[in-house]
């Protein structure tokens, strides 16, 4: 007869061994439902009975109760993605275990410590880390009163990252065991890996630290649920009192790198007013030195010019000239005065020609006559 057969229901039982006083007792014993599995005695041993007398080998009666059941394993053998292993890991627990269950971190552990321990120190929690083994007669207990437990849930959800792994096949517990070398040190390592199958699932909580990542507890599976939520609160007073010590040094830290980028903007602001004065005073001296290039070469054009005119100029009519001279005097703007002789028989583009010559061009400047006073400049053409 199989367990199933024989009507107990699954996924826990309290099973007690004893001296069969009647039939009708027993069957009253083995229906009563517990989480834990006791094994017990009259002080007579004499009188103590094997168990096959139940209808049941020893190997039935303290195997696993789900055993039969299981269709599928929590996690493929050599699984190379972390995270599809934890997503199949994660549909059996529901499938055995009901939805009220921690929420699993899907993905590889790395990314589960930089889940935890890497963000903003208010954003920080512990890592919690669920070693299932399917061999362990702990294990169905654990998992359906403990780890499922509605307090234990909400508890895990608001203050840690809970990641799983499962040790059942030989592949899977090597590979956890060099990631926890890694990541924790050999002797923590060697501490998971003396653990005897009926000490499993283990409970690890994880806290990050500057230097590097803390064990703070190792939980075996046969515990209690208030056991279980002690524990669990006393890692987080630890964890706790180092948020704080870690909050105050991020405030503070921040505080330092505001002032010090307050300060270096206000420096690149000072450096910006400077440089675009800088800058504009160059301009302005560019501007000037154009300016007077233009200027030196428009006076140097204007001396070709005056040079030229004044090399072109008809020689000046002598006094005692026999032909019709006149005389002009002209007054320039500044009061000075220019005297010369034309013969009367020159073109009147001759005296402005003259004028030009001593720095005054007839395109910037006209010339009038007196009586009648009229502009002379009309005339030229």
């Amino acid at each position: 007869m199989t367990i199933a057969a024989s009507g107990l229901t699954y996924p826990c039982h309290r099973l007690t061994v004893g001296r069969r006083s009647s039939p009708a007792q027993t069957r009253e014993q083995s229906e009563e439902q517990c989480t834990d599995v006791h094994m017990v005695s009259d002080s007579d041993g004499d009188d103590f009975e094997d168990a096959t007398e139940f209808g049941v080998d020893d190997g039935e009666m303290f195997g696993m109760a789900s055993s039969a059941l299981r269709k599928s394993p929590m996690m493929p053998e050599n699984a190379e993605n972390e995270g599809d292993a934890l997503l199949q890991f994660t549909a059996e627990f529901s499938s055995r275990y009901g939805d009220c269950h921690p929420v699993y971190f899907i993905g590889s552990l790395e990314a589960a410590f930089q889940e935890a321990f890497y963000g903003k120190a208010r954003d920080r929690k512990l890592l919690a880390i669920y070693l299932h083994h399917d061999e362990s007669v702990l294990t169905n207990v654990f998992c359906s009163q403990m780890l499922c437990a509605e307090s234990i849930v909400s508890y895990l959800s608001q203050n840690f990252i809970t990641w799983a792994w499962d040790m059942t096949k030989e592949a899977n517990r090597a590979r956890f065991l060099t990631m926890c070398t890694r990541h924790f040190g050999s002797v923590v390592a060697q501490t998971i890996r003396t653990q005897k199958t009926d000490q499993f699932p283990l409970f690890l909580i994880i806290m990050g630290k500057r230097s590097s990542n803390e064990v703070l507890n190792v939980i075996q599976g046969n515990t209690t649920v208030d056991e279980l939520m002690m524990r669990l609160m006393a890692a987080m007073e630890i964890f706790s009192a180092q948020q704080q010590e870690d909050i105050k040094d991020e405030d503070e830290r921040e505080a330092r790198e505001n002032v010090k980028r307050e300060q270096d903007e206000a420096y690149r602001i000072s450096l910006e007013a400077d440089r675009a004065k800088r800058e504009a005073q160059e301009r302005e001296q560019a501007e000037q030195f154009r300016l007077e290039q233009i200027r030196k070469e428009q006076e140097e054009e204007r001396e070709a010019i005056r040079l030229s005119l004044e090399q072109s100029l008809p020689p000046e009519p002598k006094k005692e000239s026999t032909e019709s001279v006149s005389k002009l005097r002209i007054r320039t703007p500044s009061g000075e005065f220019f005297e010369r002789r034309f013969l009367a028989s020159s073109k009147l583009q001759v005296v402005f020609d003259f004028v030009a010559s001593k720095g005054y061009p007839w395109e910037e400047f006209k010339l009038l006559g007196t009586f009648p006073r009229r502009d002379v400049s009309k005339h030229t053409f």
